[in-house]
């Protein structure tokens, strides 16, 4: 064997062996895990609604109840925050740690005025008498599911705020990079997407 032969042996022997999953990817992966895990969750609380609306016999007619314009608008601004996300995550790309902010900011924004819009409506709501163990349009159940869908999305909203918060205080430091603020951006979208579900088997159908 030469001695080139045998050099390039021993390199290709000292390099360690690449793994598929980066430490990139770590968090990525992690945060895939929770997504699917909380979507089962969602997933089991629609069935669950839709399954005790199929058996009511007097659940009222939610476009009847419920402020479809302003819950339209509500969706809207989830949607346009999505998109502001995106821009953030295409600035980091470039390294335009101005522009990530704002954008990051703007996102934050939209989620926050959403769940002040929530607030107002779950108040007027409550004036009217809907509460979740009654409910003066008909079924009691109706108020049930209402409060428990909307507040645990509700939740996820509030996390994904202060979520965006501290990417942008991490951004702006330097400490977080494109990976950190891709994985805040899939938390985000998915909580716009359920947002869509919930809006359209609750409010529309």
């Amino acid at each position: 064997m030469s001695v080139a032969t045998t050099m390039e042996h021993q390199a290709h022997a000292a390099e360690p062996a690449e793994s598929p999953i980066t430490p990139e990817s770590w968090g990525k992966l992690g945060m895939w895990i929770f997504l699917s895990a909380d979507a089962m969750s969602f997933g089991g609380l629609l069935a669950g609604y839709g399954a005790l609306r199929y058996y009511s016999h007097d659940w009222p007619r939610p476009m009847d109840v419920l402020g479809i314009a302003l819950t339209s608008f509500m969706t809207f601004l989830l949607i346009v925050s999505s998109f502001t996300m995106v821009k953030a995550l295409s600035a980091r790309r470039r390294g335009d740690l101005g522009q990530t902010t704002i954008y990051l900011a703007l996102t934050a924004l939209g989620g926050a005025i959403f769940l002040g819009l929530q607030a107002y409506e779950w108040s007027h709501l409550i004036h009217q008498g809907l509460t979740l163990t009654g409910n003066p349009f008909g079924s009691p159940l109706f108020g049930t599911t209402f409060f428990i869908l909307t507040g645990f999305h509700g939740m996820h909203v509030t996390a994904g705020v202060i979520y965006l918060v501290i990417t942008i205080f991490m951004a702006r430091r330097g400490a977080w990079g494109y990976n950190e603020v891709e994985i805040t951006g899939l938390y985000w979208h998915f909580v716009d997407l359920i947002w869509i579900l919930v809006f359209t088997f609750v409010y529309l159908l």
